[in-house]
């Protein structure tokens, strides 16, 4: 499944000499290539030049997918790199890098290595952030946990990192032939959503790649096996037989069926049909690291002498378990294995972390742990996994073979049709790819476990493993092969969809629309007109949509139940059509059409039934943000709704202040909603504060009318918007208050500046890292100046903007936090010390109230505010919650405070005789009430929506 990201490619032209295949892989990167000038063209390996130590570039067969920002010493020593015996260095560094350019950061092994001395200036397992649908994948959240001076960037960035290096180093080598004109192959997982798929091809663009191709990794590496096979795979293989490709890396494993069928009576040759595909899985080698090192934690806290590691401890421990895994999965393998990590700072001996692993423990956590022998009945566990160390989504059962046996159970089957007695429905033939499959007793575990499920009595049968000698390049071997394939060379996987998409039209009971059948093939077009939908002209809309790769039979306009067990949800598609002045009412008849390109990314339009004319759906990534990542079901749609009357008469009243004709005072608006809907502005639902927004939007022109009609508007906005996020769409409606009012107040009267400034905190949550910094620049510019100063009137809120923007960088709150605390000693500030408290408490805050977990302030900054707050004793009754905030137990060893300052915490709250539940809050952590988030965000939230966590 293929697709060039150029369709309008001069196909008139030669194609280019060569083809590449590209491994982009969770742990390590290869690349393949064919000169196709050659008669007997073959597979070759490009030796790819990285730095290897400070001053030594060397070419390797891999690159690992790893990113480092240099220290300050480091970047000195780049400067005299010296070439080896595997590879010539020019110019001092990487030829084709300028001394601007990748200086102070480096890609492959030196990354890996300077990065488990220095895990927070590493990025690693960016691809398994590509497909994490919790979190916005082009926002600069990476290194996750990362070092207040590194600078972040998002996993497509990473990710287009790895890939312009490799175009860097093949143009050196063939400067005549740069990659961008080659026909590039890049390899994904094959259970990859759409985005992700996007995504990666984002990332090819970004690194100047242009004739990119995309291949599933399991079709790869069977690419991979044909093509080690070239004079006798026919041999090996014969109609009716399923074969099993068992992909498990360091991120992600995947299940793929290809089954063996006869290619008709012209020749006496079989065809490969790849005809299921396993649901995704972050699950891999990344996770038995973690399970080591949490063994050998364990074996430490058993030891009462030794303190448990610190969160940089950690983060080494577990790159020494990588070790540690390699070496007893080994079939030369000793008794025991040493895991050792060095001391931090001044410790020296006394903090080093020493544990003896055995051979036993290593079976039983990694053998047993992830390859059980269980039943084929045996299903995954949905419950939430324990490995969350790094916020990656890992699945949420780490056992591999319960996963094997829920997809074989699903697919074993599948391509079966009711006249076919042949073919299988057991894998008679295995291919194992993936690094963690080098290990030979996890190999034998799988084939042990196939023999048990299928094995029939008095039979003696296992399946038969197909040979792959190098797993970690058999996906870009198979990846070149396939660049062949496409030019007519070679032997084909036919492969169609194996997943079938849906849009969901009702709610209750759920049900969806087919878009996209199972069957589809690259390439075709469908239109799903049986059921027409009804689309508001002007209004912003979304569609939630679905993926099932087990309800393959459905066809394209079917009406079907929305089951989870057998669907997954995908990002929701969205779209807005421009609307005018005043508010539209005319409905539109629409059907959706939908179309596969050849790598199965799916492309949507709503088409006018009556006109014709098509609007685009786009993917909403920022909707699955963790603030609000359910979007099929967003908390904001279930606060209640409202009859379309007392809406109407709400528009009604809302023009009558700030329409054309307004003839009511603007402070007399909110009590006369409040008289429509009897009931007080807090109890208004989301639904009804959002359709109220609407009518406010329409009606902008109208604050312009007098500094009154200003304040009011802004203030009744923001509160109708508040907090940025909850109901579908909220993004689109936080997009348009942007563009309507950044930087566009019509009056300069300091009240207009105040609500202003509570307008933008009570929306924060909706707004970009990029706005966030952009509101932030110039209030920074204020606190560090001499000359300025804030107005006393403004203070309260001004501070209580810039710390409820949660999206700032971590250098930049501890800065806030500094600040405010030197400001809060101050016997001016007396008035101003509650603002500066909230502000405290929500710049340091263990759980954000929105923000992404990585700009967390960090815990020695946490722990000391908090010892400052004990010391200076205020008064204020908002103290307390001051202190929760800081220190609130989380569960995550990288934002958890220490035992002893989490004590000094607790038995100062007790002296303050603050509430029970705040010292639970403290001491073990826990969810806040409706009250407690109230005062966290510092405004009522609307009903059926609470704070991110």
């Amino acid at each position: 499944m293929s697709e060039q990201h150029e369709s309008s490619a001069d196909t008139s032209q030669s194609p280019p000499r060569y083809v590449v295949g590209i491994d982009l892989g969770t742990t390590n990167c290869a690349m393949c290539y064919v000169d196709t000038s050659q008669p007997e063209w073959q597979v070759a390996t490009f030796r790819i030049p990285q730095w290897v130590d400070l001053g030594q570039i060397e070419r390797r067969e891999t690159l690992p997918s790893f990113h480092y920002e240099l220290t300050s010493n480091e970047v000195g020593g780049q400067g005299t790199a010296q070439g080896t015996a595997q590879g010539t260095v020019q110019g001092g560094g990487l030829a084709w890098q300028s001394d601007s350019d990748g200086r102070s950061s480096c890609v492959g092994v030196l990354a890996r290595d300077a990065g488990a001395r220095h895990p927070g200036r590493r990025i690693n397992s960016a691809k398994s952030w590509l497909s994490h649908d919790g979190v916005d994948r082009t926002a600069d959240f990476l290194p996750w946990h990362g070092d207040a001076d590194v600078p972040r960037m998002s996993p497509v960035a990473a990710s287009a990192k790895y890939l312009d290096h490799l175009r860097g180093a093949w143009d050196d080598a063939f400067p005549d032939h740069p990659l961008k004109e080659q026909d590039v192959v890049i390899t994904l997982p094959a259970s990859f959503d759409e985005v992700a798929r996007e995504l990666t091809i984002k990332a090819a663009k970004q690194a100047g790649l242009k004739r990119v191709y995309l291949i599933e990794e399991p079709q790869a590496a069977f690419y991979a096996w044909i093509d080690g096979h070239r004079d006798d795979w026919t041999d090996l293989v014969r109609p009716g037989q399923l074969i099993l490709v068992c992909d498990i890396g360091g991120g992600t494993t995947d299940l793929t069926l290809i089954r063996v069928r006869p290619a008709g009576a012209a020749n006496d040759q079989v065809q490969f049909h790849r005809v299921a595909v396993g649901r995704h899985l972050i699950l891999g080698g990344d996770n038995m690291d973690l399970a080591v090192a949490k063994l050998a934690e364990a074996k430490l806290n058993a030891d009462s002498g030794h303190a448990p590691p610190s969160a940089s401890q950690w983060d080494r421990m577990v790159q020494a378990a990588r070790s540690v895994k390699e070496s007893m999965l080994d079939p030369g393998r000793g008794d025991s294995f040493t895991l050792n990590v060095a001391a931090e700072g001044a410790k020296l001996l006394s903090g080093a972390i020493q544990v003896e692993l055995t051979a036993d423990e290593i079976d039983a956590t990694l053998l047993d742990g992830f390859f059980p022998r269980v039943e084929l009945t045996d299903r995954p566990s949905r419950q939430q996994s324990g490995f969350q160390e790094f916020g990656l989504p890992y699945a949420a059962d780490p056992a591999v073979t319960r996963h094997l046996a829920e997809f074989l159970s699903e697919h074993r089957r599948s391509g079966i049709d009711q006249q076919d007695t042949e073919s299988a429905d057991r894998p008679d033939l295995v291919l194992f790819n993936g690094g963690v499959l080098a290990a030979p007793a996890i190999r034998q575990r799988i084939v042990d476990s196939l023999r048990d499920w299928f094995e029939k009595p008095g039979e003696s049968w296992q399946p038969q493993v197909l040979a792959s000698p190098r797993l970690d390049l058999a996906v870009a071997r198979g990846a070149a092969y396939y660049a062949m394939v496409r030019r007519g060379q070679g032997v084909r996987i036919a492969a169609n969809l194996g997943r079938s998409y849906y849009m969901q039209v009702q709610n209750d009971p759920p049900t969806a629309l087919c878009l996209i059948p199972g069957d589809a093939e690259a390439g075709q077009k469908f239109r799903a007109d049986d059921h027409p939908l009804h689309l508001q002209v002007g209004a912003p809309v979304q569609f939630p949509l679905w993926v099932s790769s087990t309800r393959l039979a459905d066809r394209v306009g079917q009406l079907v139940s929305i089951d989870s067990n057998e669907m997954s949800a995908l990002p929701p598609i969205c779209t807005a059509l421009v609307r005018g002045r005043r508010r539209e009412e005319t409905e539109l008849n629409v059907c959706i059409e939908s179309e596969l390109s050849e790598i199965g990314t799916v492309g949507m339009y709503c088409v006018d039934a009556e006109h014709g004319k098509r609007w685009k759906l786009e993917f909403d990534i920022r909707s699955t943000l963790e603030t609000d990542r359910d979007a099929h079901t967003g908390s904001g749609e279930m606060g209640g709704v409202v009859d379309s009357d007392t809406v109407e008469a709400c528009a009604d009243a809302i023009q009558s202040t700030f329409g054309d004709d307004a003839d009511v005072k603007p402070n007399q608006i909110v009590k006369r909603l409040e008289s429509i809907t009897e009931s007080g502005r807090n109890d208004w639902p989301p639904t009804l504060i959002r359709e109220l927004w609407q009518f406010m939007a329409d009606h902008e022109t109208g604050r312009r009318k007098t500094p009154a009609h200003e304040a009011r508007w802004l203030n009744l906005a923001g509160f109708c918007l508040r907090p940025g996020y909850g109901v579908a769409v909220d993004d689109w409606r936080v997009q348009q208050m942007w563009r309507l009012l950044h930087g566009r107040l019509a009056f300069p009267a300091s009240q207009s500046r105040t609500e202003s400034m509570i307008m933008w905190r009570r929306i924060a949550g909706g707004l970009t890292a990029g706005q966030q910094q952009q509101l932030a620049a110039p209030m920074l510019a204020t606190l560090r100046s001499k000359s300025r100063r804030i107005e006393p009137h403004e203070a309260n809120e001004f501070w209580r903007l810039v710390a409820s923007l949660e999206r700032l960088d971590v250098r930049q709150k501890i800065e806030l936090g500094d600040i405010a605390l030197k400001e809060f000693g101050r016997k001016k500030n007396v008035r101003l010390r509650p603002a500066l408290l909230w502000a405290l408490g929500r710049l340091g805050g263990r759980q954000p109230a929105y923000g992404p977990l990585n700009t967390t302030v960090p815990v020695d900054k946490a722990e000391s505010w908090i010892e400052s707050l004990i010391a200076i004793d205020p008064p204020e009754s908002d103290v307390p919650l001051t202190i929760v905030q800081l220190g609130r137990k989380t569960g995550d060893r990288y934002r958890d405070i220490n035992e002893s300052i989490r004590q000094r915490a607790v038995d100062y709250l007790n002296s303050r005789d603050a509430d029970d539940h705040f010292v639970s809050l403290i001491r073990e952590g826990g969810t806040l009430d409706r009250d407690e988030q109230t005062a966290v965000f510092g405004d009522s939230l609307p009903l059926g929506i609470r704070l991110g966590r």
